[in-house]
C-alpha cells in the first residue's frame, strides 16, 4: 500500500510539473508574439476609465458641419391614363400635366467658398438643385460639372463672405484593408447620421457603378440617401464619396463602395479651373494577365495587363511601348485590368508624365509616358444629312478617340456615329442613334466629307454595313 501510494505521489508530481512547465513556455510564447507585434503597432489593455471612454464623437463634430443634404426637383410630363373594368390602361385623351418629382441625396463641402461634390446620379435629369446644411440654413445651388463617366458631380452655393466647414482630401494612396473609417449622409431622409467601419477592400473594379470603377469598399453601412456622402478616416479627412451598395433588399449589407478621394479632387480641380474635365488616355488596349500568362512571364502570380493594341502616334506609341508588354504598375501601383490602368491613369492631368513598369521578354524595365487628352475635337462637328439617300434626317458625327471617350465607347472605334434622327424621317426605317455607319457600297467611310460623297449620287439601290451593338449589319436598300 505504501509502494502504490508513493508512485502515485511522484506521479501527480511530474504530471504538475508538466503542466508548470507548459504553462511558463505558453507565456513566453505569447510575450514573445506581443514584443515582436510591437513592432507594427502596439496593442494594450485599457488601465484608465479615460481610455475606456475614446470617443469619435469629437472627430464627428468637426467634420459632419462639412456635409450637407441635396434635393432636387424635376418637372415631368405625364398623360392621363385610366385604366377599364379589365384592368387595361388608355389614355383619357386630356392631354399631359407637369408633375415635379424630388429626389434627396447627400453632398460634401470641399472648398469654403461653397464648392460642394456629390453623385452625378443624385442630380441627373434635375431642373433646380437645393442644399441644406447642417445647421438647416438652405441655398439654391448651380451646377458647375456633371461627370457621368465617373458618377460625379460638382456644385456651388453663394454663401458670400462667409467661410464654411469643408474636409481635406486624403491621400488614398495609402489606404489599407482594414483602416478605420465613418460614413456621414442622410439615409432614407431621416437626418444626418454617422456609422462606422473600415476599408473592406480597396480597388473594387468589376462593380459596373461607372466607367471609372475603382472603388474603396468598406462596411460601415450605407443605405439610400447616403450617395454623395463623405467617408472620412480618423484624420477627419475626406477619403471618398459614397456611390453605391450591394444589396437585395435596399439596405446595408456591408458591402458598400466610394469613389476614392483622388479621383474625386480630379474632377473638383477640373470643375473650378477649366470648367470641365479633359482626361488623359494612354492610347493602348490591354487585357488582364490570367494565371496561364503569368506562369509564361517567369511571375509567381496573375498581376499586371497585355498590351494587345497601340494607336498609332499616341502617347504609349510615342513612349516605346509594344504589343505583347506586360504593365505591371502605374507609379509603383499594381495594376491587375484595363479599368485600374485607366483609373489610375484619369487621376492625372494632360502633360503629367508617369513612370509605367513594364515586363517585356522576361526583363523588367520603366517607361515614362507623357499623358496627353485623345485626339479629335472638343465639340465633334455634327452634320444633319438631307438628300435623296436613306440617312435623310439623321444627325451623324465622325468618330474620333476624344469624341468616343467623351461617349463611354471605344477609342479605337472608327466610322460614321448615328447622334440623332429627327422624328418622321425615313433614317428611322433603318438606322438608330448609337449606330455606327461603317460602309456605303462597299466604299468605307471614315469621315463626314466619304460619307457626303458616298450618298451624293441620289436614288437608287444602296448596300450598307453598320455595326449596332456590336454586331455589323449588311444589307441592300431600295430608295
Amino acid at each position: 500500500m505504501v509502494m502504490f501510494f508513493s508512485s502515485r505521489v511522484s506521479y501527480y508530481r511530474r504530471v504538475r510539473n508538466t503542466i508548470i512547465a507548459a504553462f511558463g513556455f505558453g507565456l513566453a510564447a505569447v510575450y514573445a508574439h506581443a514584443q515582436s507585434f510591437s513592432g507594427d503597432r502596439q496593442r494594450q489593455v485599457p488601465t484608465s476609465q479615460a481610455q475606456m471612454d475614446l470617443s469619435f464623437a469629437p472627430l464627428v463634430r468637426d467634420a459632419s458641419p462639412a456635409v450637407v443634404n441635396v434635393y432636387t426637383k424635376k418637372v415631368v410630363q405625364t398623360r392621363d391614363i385610366m385604366r377599364d373594368i379589365f384592368g387595361r390602361r388608355f389614355s383619357t385623351g386630356q392631354g399631359t400635366r407637369q408633375r415635379v418629382q424630388n429626389s434627396l441625396g447627400s453632398g460634401v463641402i470641399v472648398s469654403s467658398d461653397g464648392v460642394i461634390v456629390t453623385n452625378n446620379h443624385v442630380i441627373d435629369g434635375a431642373d433646380e438643385f437645393l442644399v441644406v446644411l447642417s445647421d438647416r440654413r438652405e441655398y439654391p445651388a448651380e451646377l458647375v460639372l456633371a461627370d457621368e463617366r465617373t458618377d460625379l458631380a460638382v456644385m456651388k452655393i453663394d454663401i458670400g463672405d462667409e467661410a464654411l466647414p469643408a474636409l481635406e482630401f486624403a491621400d488614398t494612396t495609402g489606404v489599407a484593408v482594414g483602416d478605420l473609417v465613418l460614413a456621414i449622409g442622410n439615409p432614407f431622409g431621416v437626418g444626418q447620421t454617422v456609422t462606422s467601419g473600415i476599408i473592406s477592400a480597396t480597388a473594387r473594379t468589376d462593380v459596373g457603378v461607372s466607367d471609372y470603377a475603382f472603388f474603396l469598399q468598406t462596411d460601415a453601412a450605407v443605405n439610400p440617401g447616403n450617395s454623395g456622402g463623405a467617408l472620412i478616416n480618423t484624420a477627419g479627412q475626406l477619403v471618398g464619396v459614397n456611390t453605391a451598395i450591394f444589396s437585395r433588399s435596399g439596405g446595408s449589407n456591408g458591402i458598400g463602395f466610394a469613389i476614392p478621394s483622388e479621383m474625386v479632387k480630379r474632377v473638383v480641380d477640373a470643375a473650378v479651373n477649366e470648367g470641365m474635365i479633359v482626361r488623359p488616355w494612354l492610347g493602348l488596349k490591354a487585357q488582364a494577365v490570367t494565371f496561364d500568362i503569368a506562369q509564361s512571364q517567369g511571375l509567381d502570380r496573375p498581376v499586371g495587363v497585355i498590351v494587345s493594341e497601340v494607336y498609332d502616334n499616341a502617347p504609349a506609341d510615342r513612349a516605346g511601348l509594344r504589343r505583347g508588354d506586360l504593365i505591371t504598375s502605374i507609379e509603383g501601383r499594381e495594376v491587375f485590368d484595363e479599368t485600374g490602368l485607366k483609373f489610375l491613369a484619369a487621376t492625372r492631368s494632360p502633360g503629367d508624365l508617369v513612370p509605367l513598369t513594364v515586363i517585356r521578354g522576361g526583363e523588367e524595365r520603366v517607361i515614362l509616358v507623357r499623358l496627353e487628352p485623345p485626339p479629335g475635337a472638343k465639340d465633334a462637328e455634327r452634320l444633319l444629312l438631307d438628300g435623296r439617300h436613306p440617312f435623310s434626317g439623321a444627325e451623324v458625327a465622325q468618330l474620333s478617340p476624344r469624341l468616343a471617350e467623351e461617349l463611354g465607347r471605344d477609342p479605337f472605334e472608327t466610322g460614321i456615329l448615328v447622334t440623332r434622327i429627327q422624328r418622321g424621317a425615313y433614317a428611322w426605317r433603318l438606322i438608330r442613334p448609337g449606330d455606327v455607319i461603317l460602309s456605303i457600297d462597299d466604299r468605307p467611310v471614315l469621315t463626314l466629307a466619304e460619307l457626303e460623297a458616298a450618298l451624293g449620287r441620289g436614288r437608287g439601290r444602296w448596300l450598307i454595313e453598320l455595326e449596332r451593338n456590336g454586331r455589323r449589319v449588311r444589307g441592300r436598300v431600295n430608295f
